[in-house]
């Protein structure tokens, strides 16, 4: 009878201390793609909110390589103890089947916290291109098959596979050129160019006058980047939760969803199993894309 008191008093103790401890120092932040991108743009906005409204630094990592594999190897590696968080994006959910060889498992090694935003793409051609409108580029393409370039951050990102999701859907043959971020594909872009159609569902408020891609000559076509956090598997619930209700508030707070609507981002807040139904659903989703493409990794 002493035994089962006083093992109820210990996990009475444990309950109640370390959850609501967290965090007691800094937290890492791993974004697995190039400075200056979508990923960590947004994961330095948040990590700057966590650190005011939680009390300790959410430092950010930049660790790309490998299209996204190098950082997120660290995280699926690291103590599952919620110290170190992975921002992360579709070009994971990609990767599951594009990069079937990798030292990690998305949905075995890691753990969904929550989603973060979701952005339309836009297609431009350089005005150079003889194109008024998507039909006409359409047209031109087939009539040069492998003649016609386009560029992305990378093998596996959401600009990638946006390129061979039109390429499948429109029927064309245009050669994919691999960037080393997305800062660097705008780069590659640099001057006036002509916007061809958005790939969002329904028109940008960005770019209300620029049809989708949808409506200008791919009908159902539909290809958006979408941010989230994860965190090493094992990592105790309560902390998922406390992580995931602030990230909820963040991201649903009027001035933040106003500021994003200017940059033509929305914000994607999920509970825990909103999220992890979701991940699964992304990887079907571009696993058919991938296999549908023929999209290989050199």
């Amino acid at each position: 009878m002493l035994r089962a008191v006083l093992a109820l008093l210990l996990l009475s103790v444990n309950a109640a201390a370390w959850p609501q401890a967290y965090p007691a120092r800094a937290v890492r932040i791993v974004v697995p793609f190039a400075t200056g991108g979508p990923a960590d743009i947004y994961a330095r906005f948040i990590g700057a909110k966590l650190q005011e409204t939680l009390g300790q630094p959410f430092v950010i990592e930049d660790r790309p390589g490998g299209g996204s594999i190098v950082g997120t190897d660290v995280v699926a590696k690291s103590p599952p103890d919620g110290y170190t968080l992975l921002m992360m994006s579709n070009t994971h959910t990609v990767n599951e089947t594009l990069i079937p060889k990798k030292p990690f498992d998305l949905m075995r090694d890691l753990v969904p916290i929550s989603g973060v935003n979701y952005s339309d793409l836009l297609m431009v051609i350089h005005p150079a291109v003889p194109a008024k409108d998507l039909r006409e580029f359409i047209e031109l393409a087939k009539s040069r098959p492998g003649a016609l370039n386009y560029a992305s951050s990378g093998p596996g990102t959401p600009y990638h596979m946006a390129g061979e999701l039109f390429k499948a859907m429109a029927g064309v043959d245009i050669v994919h050129v691999p960037h080393k971020g997305s800062d660097q594909a705008g780069n590659a872009r640099a001057g006036k160019v002509h916007a061809l159609g958005t790939t969002g569902n329904r028109r940008s408020p960005v770019m209300p006058e620029t049809p989708t891609i949808a409506e200008a000559g791919v009908p159902g076509y539909e290809a958006t980047i979408w941010l989230g956090l994860m965190a090493p598997a094992g990592t105790p619930r309560p902390i998922l939760e406390k992580l995931n209700a602030e990230i909820s508030k963040v991201v649903n707070a009027p001035e933040v969803k106003e500021a994003w609507a200017k940059q033509g981002a929305a914000p994607m807040a999920m509970t825990l199993e909103q999220f992890d139904k979701f991940l699964r659903e992304d990887i079907v989703k571009w696993a058919k894309v991938v296999q549908i493409s023929g999209a290989k990794v050199d």
